[in-house]
């Protein structure tokens, strides 16, 4: 028992990294340190149907970093930087080509480790990175717990000076595994072996809250599990990993099923597959257009 808890543990500091072991590093040449803020912000509304619709915004928060970030980090903007514009489904994983530049161009190469930070309670912006990261083939990468939030609250340093970095290559390496269509997807539905999460809010899923104008409801089949639940109310961080397997355990989302995660846009989603990779899942992967192209779609099935 010992012993795997030790691996556990091990396998733990391989995902998240705690702000005073940032601190600690801040000025080490292999690390590179990215601010990844930004919001999702809501306007809602009611609909026709006397259901309560929410419009999505997708956008970032430069001005916010070039105010005040921690000292050495750089800045990509989740709704625009690393997205890919050509693609009718919103905030869709950038090309590779297109990733490759934007990392490379802000000194981020094959050889650096990088921590991605945000303010999100959940840490879904920073999570957005390492599985975008992680798609592309750098296991490099990971996250700082408890975010920006807990790094001001322990008084760290804070900085307004925009550091750069010589431009360096960043070489993709695509990882299809990770990825999911809508067509591969339909095709694993009622498949055994395969087990789908939703990490949106409870209302979505219920169907008593639609977004934009797609359908509402969920994915047949899918369990829900809102990614708020695997943070620690108190601390604001990520929840042991004893406590977030006993949450999956709950849920039916086990290690030897290939677990497939959704939300509204592939980023909330990510906090999900973060947190089981923590705990060692081995099939991990990321339905990339979730309900922004499932719910819009007729001729996909859904279920309230």
């Amino acid at each position: 028992m010992q012993q795997e808890s030790l691996k556990t543990e091990t396998q733990r500091h391989n995902f998240l990294v705690e702000t005073d072991w940032l601190a600690e590093h801040l000025h080490d040449p292999h690390l590179r340190i990215v601010d990844m803020r930004g919001y999702v912000r809501n306007i809602e509304r009611e609909g026709p149907d006397g259901t309560k619709v929410q419009d999505a915004h997708y956008v970032g928060a430069r001005d916010e970093y070039e105010q005040e970030h921690i000292p050495g980090a750089v800045y990509i903007d989740w709704s625009s930087d690393i997205v890919d514009p050509d693609d009718a489904v919103e905030a869709q994983v950038a090309p590779a080509e297109r990733f490759a530049e934007v990392l490379g161009r802000l000194g981020i190469g094959d050889q650096h480790l990088v921590i991605a930070y945000d303010t999100h309670p959940a840490s879904q912006f920073a999570t957005r990175l390492w599985w975008a990261l992680n798609y592309y083939g750098h296991t490099q990468v990971v996250v700082l717990n408890g975010g920006l939030p807990k790094w001001k609250r322990e008084q760290r340093p804070l900085t307004s000076t925009v550091h750069t970095y010589e431009p360096t290559s960043f070489t993709p390496v695509t990882q299809p595994q990770l990825r999911a269509t809508a067509q591969e997807l339909l095709a694993m539905l009622g498949q055994q072996g395969m087990t789908l999460v939703d990490a949106r809010d409870t209302g979505q899923y219920s169907g008593q809250v639609r977004r934009g104008e797609g359908r509402a409801g969920h994915i047949p089949g899918a369990l829900s599990l809102p990614r708020e639940e695997l943070i620690d109310p108190q601390t604001r961080t990520f929840r042991s990993n004893e406590e977030l397997q006993q949450i999956f355990t709950s849920a039916g989302v086990v290690p030897e099923q290939h677990v497939v995660a959704y939300c509204n846009g592939g980023v909330a989603a990510t906090t999900v597959l973060f947190s089981l990779a923590m705990l060692g899942y081995p099939r991990l992967t990321n339905y990339d257009g979730s309900w922004n192209e499932w719910g819009s779609r007729a001729d996909l099935p859904t279920e309230i």
